[in-house]
């Protein structure tokens, strides 16, 4: 696991002019590919839940980067700068949990010998609804 004080000395998160439009994009954006997570799942399509569950959190938790003036080149830095600077506020275990999922995906995405199952899927996308959730929340202050 790489920490925020390294992500920043690597580049992987860089300072950017902070925008609530952004925030407010990706949040949208975020909603919408939570709902297909949610239609991949009832229709039986578990890599394709996997992959838009864990995109819903990674674009909700950029809204919170935009909105504080960061630019993300690494996904496992989201998780990162979410622990240095929200870890109270969103709980440490949901971040790390949702770093899990970021795993999950990239299997899901590229090891041709990996599929996750229809439990695995559900609980992707029961997470990233519960994450979302949160993340209004800490655009508001």
């Amino acid at each position: 696991m790489i920490d925020f004080d390294s992500c920043v000395a690597q580049g992987l998160l860089r300072k950017i002019a902070p925008s609530k439009v952004q925030a407010e994009e990706q949040l949208k954006k975020a909603a919408v590919l939570l709902s297909e997570a949610k239609s991949a799942l009832e229709n039986d399509m578990p890599n394709s839940a996997v992959i838009g569950g864990y995109s819903a959190m990674l674009d909700a938790a950029r809204a919170v980067l935009f909105r504080d003036g960061w630019r993300e080149k690494s996904h496992a830095c989201v998780a990162s700068y979410l622990r240095a600077r929200y870890g109270k506020e969103v709980g440490v275990s949901a971040i790390d949990l949702f770093d899990e999922y970021r795993d999950k995906r990239h299997k899901t995405m590229y090891s041709g010998d990996y599929y996750p199952d229809a439990e695995e899927a559900e609980r992707v996308v029961g997470f990233a609804e519960e994450f979302l959730q949160k993340i209004p929340l800490l655009l508001k202050r």
